[in-house]
C-alpha cells in the first residue's frame, strides 16, 4: 500500500506530510501559522502525541505517534454516547480511519477560514496527505532532527533554530501543551544532548527516503 493512503495504525508512529496544491503556498502570513496549530491542537491532538513539527510556506511535517484505540475513547467518553459513534472505535482499523478525519477536519477547516479571508475557493491542500511509518529508533531520532533543519535547509533562515514556526525552541521553552517536549528531550538524553544533536546534525531528505 501506498505511504500516501496506508490505514494509521493505533500505537504507531508516523511521519504526517502535506503541501499545497500544484506546491501553492498554504500559510500566507504569520498568524495563518498559528491558526493551523490552533485547529491541529483542536481537530487532532486529543488523537495522537506529537512530537516534532515544523509548517513552511507551502508544505509542514509533523512526527506524530497514534494514540491507542483506548485512549482515543477515554477522550470520547460522553455519558449516553451513542452506538453509531462508538462503532467508530470497533477495532484499530476503525480507530485509524477516524484519526485520519480527524486530520481532514484539520486540513478542511484552515481551508475554510484562509478561503474567507483571502476570497479564494477551491482545496488548498494536496489528497490524500502523505503518512510514512517511523520503524525504528534511529528514524524518530533522524527525523526529528531533519523537521527541525527544514527551514534552513530551504534557506529561509541562516540558522535553523530562529525559525519560529518549528516545535525546535518550543520543546526546549516547553510549549505549548500538545507538544511531548519532555518526551523529546529524554530522547536525547536531556536539553544538552538534544541542542548538540541538531547543531552536529545534517540529515537530508535523501537519506529519509522521502518522495
Amino acid at each position: 500500500m501506498k505511504v500516501n493512503t496506508s490505514i494509521l495504525i493505533p500505537g504507531s508512529k508516523y511521519h504526517v506530510y502535506n503541501r499545497g496544491i500544484n506546491g501553492t503556498d498554504i500559510f500566507k502570513a504569520p498568524l495563518n501559522y498559528e491558526l493551523f496549530l490552533k485547529k491541529y491542537e483542536e481537530h487532532v491532538s486529543p488523537v495522537v502525541r506529537t512530537y516534532a513539527y515544523c509548517l513552511l510556506k507551502n508544505h509542514f511535517h509533523i512526527l506524530l505517534e497514534v494514540k491507542t484505540r483506548d485512549e482515543i475513547l477515554k477522550q470520547y467518553d460522553i455519558p449516553g454516547q451513542n452506538e453509531t459513534f462508538l462503532k467508530k472505535f470497533s477495532d484499530d482499523e476503525s480507530t485509524g480511519k477516524f484519526v485520519s478525519r480527524q486530520l481532514g477536519h484539520l486540513f478542511n477547516g484552515y481551508t475554510q477560514t484562509i478561503n474567507k479571508a483571502y476570497r479564494r475557493t477551491g482545496g488548498l491542500f494536496e489528497e490524500p496527505f502523505r503518512r510514512i511509518p517511523v520503524l525504528t529508533n534511529s528514524y524518530v531520532t533522524n527525523l526529528i532532527g531533519y523537521i527541525h533543519q527544514n527551514p534552513q535547509n530551504h534557506g529561509l533562515v541562516p540558522d535553523f533554530a530562529t525559525y519560529p514556526y518549528s516545535s525546535y525552541q518550543r520543546i526546549l521553552d516547553g510549549e505549548p501543551a500538545f507538544l511531548e517536549s519532555a518526551w523529546v528531550l529524554d530522547w536525547f538524553g536531556g536539553r544538552d544532548g538534544y541542542i548538540k544533536f541538531h547543531r552536529n546534525g545534517g540529515i537530508s531528505i535523501d537519506e529519509l527516503g522521502l518522495t
